[in-house]
C-alpha cells in the first residue's frame, strides 16, 4: 500500500505541475569543441582530426607531419577555399558542371552491391584460365517484340533442341538449315575462333563456359534473339603477348604491281633486320605512323583482340627477341618481333582491370537490377497506372524510327500529371514524354511501339530511383559526404591557386627578373666541368666511339640503298626515286642526320657523268623536302676499277648525325657491345665516373664498380651566376611562394583566423 501510494502522489504532483507551470525543455545536446574558426565558421576538432589522421603523411615521404604544422597547412587549405567561395567560383556553371560530373563519379561505389560484384570478378577470373570454341543457332525476334512472337520464336527454338538432343537432327546440319546468323550458319553454327572471357555477352559467355564439351545449351538470349550453344573445343588461355611490328601497308584498291611492290619492301625490310636494328628498320619502313616512330611497340594483347594471322603468329614466337618472317593479313604486310609473353596474371594483379570490366560490359545489367531491387524495397513507390497506360498510348509507329514527336499541349487528363512518385517527390508526364523525345533511338526490327513505350517507361522510373538515392547519398553515408566536401574544396583550391598564383607567377615576367634581380646571389651553377664521358665493357667499342667523336657530325656507318645506273646514263629511274625517297624519309625522321651523297662514273665514263647524276640526286633530294644544309656533296668522279666496272656506276649514301646519342645507338645497334655516351656540364660529385677521376681538363681513362669509362673535360667551368634565362625555373617556383605568402596574408586580414589553443593542445598529447 504505501509503495501505491507514492506512485499516485508522484503521478498526481506530475499533473498538478503539468497544469501550472511550463514543462522544462530537455537541455540542447552538449555542442561538439571547435579547434579554429575561419570567417565565423566553425571546424570541430573532431573534422580536423579525422582530416589530420587521413593526411598527415605527406606523397613523397613516410614521415608523419604534426599536429601543430598540419594545422597551418588546414588552415591554408580552409583560407584559399573560403577566398574562393567570397569570389563566386563554386556557382560558376563550369564549376558546378564539373563538380556534378566527380560527385557521380564518387557515388558509384555506393550505388553497387559490392558482395555481387565481388562474385562476378572471382567468376570472370576463373572464366580468364580457358578459352572456348564454340557454335550456335540463332533464331531473331527482336527485344521489344510483342510477347507472342517472342513467346513464339522461344517455342521454336525450344522444339528445335528437343530434336537435337533426340538426334532426329545433328546440331550442324540444324544450323545450316535454321540458324539465321548468315556468317555462322554455312559452316553448322561454327563461329570459328577461341572466345576469351568478356569477348561475348554475359548470358552467352555464361552458356558457353559452364556447358560440357558437345552439349546443347537450353536457350539463351540476346539482343538479336534467341540462340543454342554447343561448345566444341576448349584449351587452356594462352596469356598475352607484346609486340613490336612493321607494317607495310596494301590499300584494298591496289594494283597488281603495288602489291608486289609491298611484298618486295617486307622482305627487304626483313632482310636489312638481320644487319641493322629493329628501331632502324622500323622507322625507315613501317608504315603505321603510330608507332613507327617508336620501335613499331603495340599494346599488350590477348586472343581475339587481333586479325587471326597476326594473334597466331605472335603467339607463335616462342623467345623474347624472335623475329617472324613477313606475312600477309588484310592491312597489308607484316613483321612482328615478340616482346614479351605473359600468362594469366595472379588473381590480386588482374583483380582491378576485371573490377573495370564487371562493371562495364554486359554484366552491369546485372548489377544494376540488383540495384534497382534494393531501392524497390528502401523506396515507396507509387504508380498511376491510368495515368501511365494514357501516357503509354501517345507512342505510335515513329517511335520505333526514333522519331516520334512529342506535341504539346497535353489534354488536360495528362498535362502535369502524377506519373510515378518515389517517396515525397512527384514525377509528371510531361518529364516523361520529354525524356522520350530526347532520348529515342530507332528500335530493332519487327518492334512493337507498345513494348518499346513499355522499355522506355520502366528505363525511366529506374533512372529517376537512382537519381533520388545519389541525393540521398550525403544523408545515408557520412564517409560519401566528407569525400563530395574534399572534392569540391580541392576543386576550389585549384581554380583559386590558377587565378592567384599559378598563372600570374607564368605570366608576369616583370616580377619574375625582378625577382632575379635581387636574389641573383641565390642564382649560381656550381663549378662544373664540361665533359664527355664514354663507359664500355669494350676496350675496341671504346676506341672506336673515340675515332667517331673527333669530327662532327658523327659517322653512323649507315648507309641508305645505292642508286646503280645503265653505263652513261644520268637519267633517275622510278626504283631510282623511290629509294631517294626512302633517304628523305630517313632524314625527316631523324632531325640530327645529315647524309653524304657520293657519286661515281665507270672507267668507260666521262668525270661529267658523275657530276649529272650527283646533281640530279641533290635535285630529287630538294624536291622531297631535304634542305640542302643536309647534304654533303661528294663527287668522286670515275673511281678505280674492279672486275665488273657496275658498282662504279653508282650514288651511294652515307649517314651521319650531329647527335653522340644517333652515334652511341649505332654503334649498339652493331651488337659488339655496349657503350653509353653521355656529355653536359656536370658539378662535383654529380656523376660517379667523374669522382674516379682527376678535376681537369683533358682526356682520362677511369674503372668504376668494374666498368671502363673514358672522360674527356674539355674545361673547368668556374662557379658563376646563372643568367635569367638559366634561372628562370628557380625563380618562378619562388615567385609561386612569394605570391602565395602575400595572398595568404590578404585573406587572414579580410576573413581572420582563431585557433582554440587548449583543442590544439590535447591533440598534441
Amino acid at each position: 500500500m504505501k509503495y501505491s501510494y507514492f506512485v499516485v502522489a508522484a503521478l498526481i504532483l506530475g499533473i498538478t505541475a503539468c497544469t501550472t507551470s511550463k514543462p522544462t525543455p530537455p537541455p540542447p545536446p552538449p555542442s561538439e569543441p571547435t579547434i579554429l574558426t575561419i570567417g565565423g565558421k566553425k571546424i570541430t576538432t573532431d573534422e580536423f582530426f579525422q582530416s589530420f589522421t587521413k593526411n598527415q603523411f605527406s606523397d613523397d615521404t613516410t614521415k608523419p607531419t604534426g599536429i601543430s604544422e598540419y594545422l597551418q597547412l588546414y588552415t591554408n587549405l580552409k583560407l584559399k577555399v573560403l577566398g574562393a567561395q567570397s569570389a563566386g567560383l563554386d556557382t560558376a556553371a563550369s564549376f558546378r558542371e564539373e563538380m556534378a560530373s566527380y560527385r557521380q563519379q564518387l557515388a558509384q561505389p555506393y550505388l553497387m552491391d559490392k558482395a555481387l560484384v565481388d562474385n562476378l570478378v572471382a567468376e570472370a577470373y576463373e572464366r580468364m584460365k580457358q578459352e572456348v570454341r564454340i557454335a550456335h543457332i540463332m533464331l531473331p525476334v527482336s527485344p521489344d517484340a510483342l510477347p507472342a512472337d517472342t513467346l513464339s520464336v522461344f517455342r521454336a527454338i525450344s522444339e528445335l533442341r528437343g530434336r537435337i538432343i533426340q538426334k532426329e537432327i545433328d546440331f550442324e546440319s540444324a544450323a545450316k538449315q535454321y540458324s539465321k546468323d548468315p556468317i555462322s550458319s554455312p559452316k553448322g553454327g561454327d563461329l570459328e575462333s577461341y572466345f576469351p572471357v568478356f569477348k561475348t555477352i554475359y548470358p552467352f559467355e555464361t552458356a558457353a563456359f559452364t556447358l560440357p564439351i558437345g552439349q546443347i545449351s537450353n536457350p539463351v538470349r540476346s539482343r538479336a534473339g534467341y540462340h543454342l550453344i554447343k561448345v566444341l573445343e576448349r584449351r587452356p588461355a594462352r596469356g598475352k603477348v607484346q609486340v613490336a611490328h612493321i607494317l607495310v601497308s596494301v590499300s584494298s584498291s591496289a594494283t597488281e604491281a603495288g602489291k608486289i611492290a609491298a611484298k618486295a619492301k617486307a622482305e627487304k625490310a626483313a632482310a636489312l633486320l638481320q644487319q641493322e636494328a629493329w628501331e632502324i628498320v622500323c622507322r625507315d619502313y613501317s608504315d603505321d605512323a603510330t608507332t613507327k616512330n617508336e620501335g613499331g611497340v603495340l599494346r599488350e594483347f590477348g586472343p581475339s583482340e587481333m586479325v587471326p594471322e597476326f594473334e597466331n603468329t605472335a603467339f607463335s614466337l616462342k623467345n623474347v627477341g624472335d623475329i617472324s618472317a613477313p606475312f600477309q593479313s588484310n592491312y597489308g604486310w607484316h613483321i612482328v618481333k615478340l616482346l614479351s609473353k605473359k600468362p594469366i596474371e595472379s588473381f590480386a594483379e588482374a583483380a582491378p582491370q576485371i573490377r573495370q570490366k564487371v562493371t562495364t560490359d554486359s554484366r552491369s545489367e546485372v548489377i544494376q537490377q540488383a540495384l534497382i531491387k534494393k531501392l524497390r524495397a528502401s523506396y515507396k513507390i507509387v504508380e498511376a497506372e491510368p495515368i501511365r497506360e494514357a501516357a503509354l498510348a501517345k507512342f505510335d509507329s515513329s517511335i520505333l524510327n526514333g522519331q516520334w514527336k512529342f506535341i504539346e499541349p497535353l489534354s488536360a487528363t495528362l498535362d502535369k500529371k502524377e506519373l510515378f512518385r518515389i517517396d515525397n517527390e512527384s514525377f509528371l508526364v510531361n518529364q516523361f514524354l520529354e525524356y522520350v523525345r530526347d532520348f529515342q533511338r530507332p528500335a530493332a526490327p519487327n518492334s512493337s511501339p507498345l513494348v518499346v513505350g513499355q522499355r522506355y517507361y520502366r528505363t525511366y522510373l529506374e533512372k529517376k530511383l537512382i537519381e533520388v538515392e545519389e541525393k540521398n547519398l550525403d544523408k545515408k553515408y557520412p564517409e560519401f559526404k566528407a569525400l563530395v566536401t574534399e572534392m569540391n574544396d580541392g576543386l576550389l583550391f585549384s581554380q583559386t591557386m590558377e587565378a592567384n598564383v599559378w598563372q600570374p607567377s607564368l605570366s608576369d615576367t616583370l616580377g619574375q627578373r625582378k625577382l632575379w634581380e635581387q636574389n641573383k646571389q641565390k642564382y649560381q651553377y656550381p663549378e662544373r666541368a664540361l665533359a664527355t664521358i664514354l663507359v664500355s665493357d669494350s676496350d675496341s667499342l671504346l676506341k672506336r666511339a673515340q675515332e667517331s667523336l673527333k669530327s662532327a657530325p658523327y659517322q653512323l656507318r649507315r648507309k641508305g640503298t645505292d642508286l646503280i645506273f645503265d653505263s652513261k646514263s644520268t637519267i633517275l629511274t622510278e626504283k631510282h626515286r623511290e629509294a631517294l625517297v626512302d633517304v628523305a624519309m630517313t632524314l625527316m625522321n631523324n632531325e640530327n642526320y645529315v647524309v653524304e651523297v657520293s657519286s661515281f662514273a665507270g672507267a668507260e665514263e666521262a668525270d661529267s657523268v658523275s657530276a649529272a647524276r650527283l646533281k640530279n640526286a641533290i635535285k630529287a633530294l630538294s624536291g622531297d623536302g631535304v634542305s640542302l644544309t643536309r647534304i654533303i656533296e661528294k663527287d668522286n668522279g670515275k673511281y678505280k676499277p674492279v672486275a665488273t666496272d657496275t658498282r662504279n656506276r653508282r650514288i651511294s649514301f652515307q649517314y651521319f648525325s650531329s647527335s653522340k646519342k644517333d652515334l652511341e645507338k649505332a654503334l649498339n645497334a652493331q651488337k659488339t657491345g655496349v657503350i653509353s655516351i653521355t656529355d653536359g656540364a656536370f658539378a662535383k660529385g654529380t656523376n660517379a665516373y667523374l669522382n674516379a677521376g682527376r678535376w681537369e681538363a683533358g682526356m682520362q681513362q677511369v674503372n668504376v664498380n668494374g666498368k671502363k669509362a673514358v672522360i674527356n673535360i674539355e674545361k673547368i667551368e668556374p662557379a658563376r651566376i646563372k643568367t635569367f634565362n638559366e634561372a628562370r625555373g628557380a625563380v618562378i617556383n619562388d615567385f609561386q611562394k612569394q605570391l602565395e605568402t602575400n595572398w595568404l596574408n590578404q585573406l587572414r586580414q579580410k576573413f581572420g583566423v582563431q585557433v582554440n589553443e587548449e583543442e590544439l593542445r590535447k591533440l598534441s598529447k
